[in-house]
């Protein structure tokens, strides 16, 4: 395993500094099952719209493609965005967070984010002893 010291080096990088793409990835604290959190942000409008998890081969292949695969925990596999609905995700930017163990993917979003068919899956708003849902599914 890699030391995610190089982590470290880029805080003190420089704008437009370049990094080995292989040294990052190997680097990038991956949990015990091979994954790490990945937030899907509309580029436009700038709703958060999911959060999901990448392994290694999801990430590479979302870097690819230009079309944002994700890994699905319950069906144990790479997981599409949109390949059975249609709502699918192109990606605009990617970024890792500043210690490596959470990506942002910067999508354009085609249809709705959420399995419910709602635009985002942040939809539930809590408030002081109140839930309430916040947007209408895009049917």
């Amino acid at each position: 395993m890699v030391s995610p010291s190089i982590f470290l080096q880029m805080e003190q990088g420089k704008l437009g500094q370049s990094y080995d793409f292989a040294t990052v990835i190997e680097a990038i604290p991956w949990n015990q099952n091979g994954l790490i959190t990945a937030i899907a942000q509309d580029i436009h409008t700038k709703d958060v719209l999911m959060l999901a998890w990448v392994n290694r081969d999801a990430l590479v292949e979302t870097l690819t493609t230009k079309q944002v695969c994700y890994w699905s925990r319950s069906h144990q596999r790479l997981w599409r965005k949109g390949e059975s609905s249609g709502h699918r995700q192109q990606l605009i930017e990617a970024r890792l967070d500043c210690d490596g163990d959470s990506i942002l993917f910067l999508v354009e979003q085609t249809g709705a984010a959420c399995h419910t068919y709602r635009p985002t899956c942040f939809y539930i708003g809590l408030a002081n002893k109140q839930v309430t849902i916040l947007t209408e599914p895009m049917l």
